[in-house]
């Protein structure tokens, strides 16, 4: 009795996938028109907010608000809307003295020693390690284009 519960439990389960994932295919080309309009829309906030907080503040600044701004967000979007405001922050805010000081140039194969940056500044901040280090990879492209 149990097993045969079990079993009509998993085609119940199974038949909702597909019904589910047929009905996405189904509907793709909205679901990717309303994402690139969500992407669209956040990247006009996030370079306003960038543009706005470069105002007062140094490239240094512009990096930790980024760090304080992504918090515990694990969500790609999430990555994807601070690195929007880290670039357009840093293009626009007061240099910092030391900023560039001991980045690596960036390169799209890393070497030893910019994978050692990136673990090294990602350590203690207590973040998505994937979203830290692709803020710090921005922050290594930046400086490779000032030099």
């Amino acid at each position: 009795m149990q097993k045969k519960l079990w079993r009509a439990l998993l085609i119940v389960a199974l038949l909702g996938a597909v019904i589910s994932a047929v009905l996405f295919w189904l509907n793709r080309e909205q679901w990717l028109a309303d994402f690139n309009l969500e992407r669209q829309q956040q990247t006009e906030k996030y370079t306003q907010m960038g543009s706005l907080f470069a105002k007062t503040a140094t490239q240094d600044q512009c990096l930790q608000q980024s760090f304080s701004q992504l918090g515990k967000c694990f969500a790609a979007k999430c990555t994807l809307d601070q690195a929007v405001f880290l670039k357009t922050c840093l293009a626009g805010a007061a240099s910092s003295e030391h900023f560039c000081d001991g980045v690596p140039n960036y390169s799209k194969k890393m070497s030893e020693e910019a994978k050692k940056w990136l673990k090294d500044g990602c350590w203690n901040k207590d973040l998505n390690g994937e979203s830290c280090r692709f803020l710090l990879k921005q922050q290594s492209y930046f400086c490779s284009a000032k030099k």
